[in-house]
């Protein structure tokens, strides 16, 4: 039996909600998060350079991150224990959702992810603890490239009210003040 992986279009082109292959047997679940030739086929970038997770407790909110250029990244995110509500957010110039952002709940009982392609922020606010987040990103980090935009700087209406952040968080800019060098291009919107 072929296990396939389905891609969810969402408001932000080259974001997608991703639904991946599970399969149940009397000994729990098999889910396959990626193949190379499936993101391929859909012309997503698709060489994942690291892979890392995070561990996050109750009422932690992360965000909103990316890289800039050279070290920017896609990245493929999922949940794989707990809950969370994941939100992207478009810094890419000339992209018709400039500013604009897309939530989507993360469960690990749901098998899905978000694959977000360069110039899009990400971040989340768990919703149940312990969250557990697996990234896969197509650069390395680089520290010196590492930005972001103030959680709280473009409308989402995120489900916790006092967030616990990281000072860093604390002090990124708000998305009025983000000096974006990100061009939106077209050519990342692929059929779901």
């Amino acid at each position: 039996m072929q296990m396939l992986v389905e891609f969810i279009k969402t408001r932000i082109p080259g974001c997608y909600e991703v639904n991946f292959a599970a399969q149940e047997d009397p000994r729990g679940m098999f889910v396959k998060v990626f193949d190379h030739s499936i993101f391929c086929q859909k012309r997503l970038e698709a060489r994942f350079m690291e892979t890392f997770y995070t561990v996050s407790g109750s009422n932690v909110l992360r965000g909103m991150h990316l890289q800039l250029p050279p070290a920017d990244h896609a990245k493929l995110v999922y949940c794989v224990t707990g809950k969370v509500m994941d939100v992207v957010l478009d810094v890419r110039k000339g992209s018709p959702t400039y500013g604009a952002h897309a939530m989507i709940e993360l469960d690990a009982s749901l098998y899905n992810g978000v694959y977000l392609s360069r110039g899009l922020a990400h971040g989340f606010s768990v919703l149940r603890a312990p969250a557990v987040m697996v990234y896969h990103v197509t650069s390395a980090h680089a520290a010196h490239l590492d930005v972001g935009v103030a959680w709280d700087s473009f409308g989402a209406r995120w489900p916790i009210e006092s967030p616990l952040i990281s000072p860093r968080d604390a002090t990124l800019p708000p998305l009025d003040k983000f000096n974006s060098p990100f061009k939106y291009s077209p050519d990342v919107e692929v059929d779901g």
